[in-house]
């Protein structure tokens, strides 16, 4: 059954602690960053800050409101930078059979990043600077083979964050939905059939980042079909 997210926006505080804790674990520098006019900080996800914390103020159902979206990879059950990123090179991007977790492999960095992140709907991976191979969250695979949660779900101190076996997540998460559809008639589980992290938005997704859920980000991921094309150009041009 694997393993998923529930991510409970209306309990989310931006006190980016999973940012924080991300950034710990994975040891990753920091970025160098400007004042934009928000305190979203850094602006954006990059090769070295795999989760971030959108910032999203203004007006939701006629009242204005400061909404928070912690953003990370999605862990497709189909993910389509998957099969772009083996295209470049079999094995760079493996699906974890115990978890679902999608993995990016040492060799990913034979990969062009670009089209990585191109492929997915949810515009996550970001491409190294020499555009070798792109990086993004691996669902902190090492701690939960070791029964450990993931960095971000440990350090979030208002009950936002959740993680654990797929049918108790999905329990969960319908229930906590049908309480916030009291005071947030609007509020919706994304893409859930699709994805392993299923955030509950309490208003229109849409109106959170361009690639809060598939629908709305216009990126239309090779079929089966186009995969089989470019594979077998591949092959007749090598």
């Amino acid at each position: 059954m694997g393993k998923l997210f529930f991510v409970d926006l209306t309990k989310c505080t931006a006190c980016r602690g999973c940012q924080v804790a991300c950034k710990q674990w994975k040891q990753l520098p920091a970025e160098e960053t400007k004042q934009t006019g928000t305190h979203q900080n850094p602006p954006d996800l990059t090769y070295n800050t795999l989760k971030i914390v959108h910032f999203i103020e203004g007006k939701f159902n006629n009242k204005f409101d400061w909404v928070f979206f912690p953003e990370q990879c999605r862990h497709c059950y189909e993910p389509p930078c998957m099969g772009q990123a083996n295209l470049d090179d079999e094995g760079a991007v493996i699906q974890d059979e115990a978890t679902g977790a999608v993995v990016f492999t040492p060799l990913i960095a034979n990969t062009d990043g670009a089209s990585v992140r191109s492929a997915c709907p949810y515009d996550i991976p970001r491409e190294a600077k020499d555009n070798k191979g792109a990086s993004k969250c691996d669902m902190c695979i090492d701690r939960v083979r070791e029964n450990l949660l993931p960095a971000c779900v440990l350090s979030c101190p208002t009950g936002c964050m959740h993680f654990g076996d797929e049918k108790e997540i999905t329990e969960m998460a319908n229930k906590r939905l049908a309480e916030v559809k009291k005071d947030y008639p609007d509020a919706v589980i994304g893409d859930p059939s699709s994805v392993r992290v299923l955030y509950l938005f309490q208003y229109d997704p849409k109106k959170y980042t361009s690639h809060a859920i598939a629908d709305a980000s216009g990126v239309n991921p090779l079929s089966r079909q186009e995969l089989f094309a470019k594979l077998f150009n591949r092959n007749k041009q090598a």
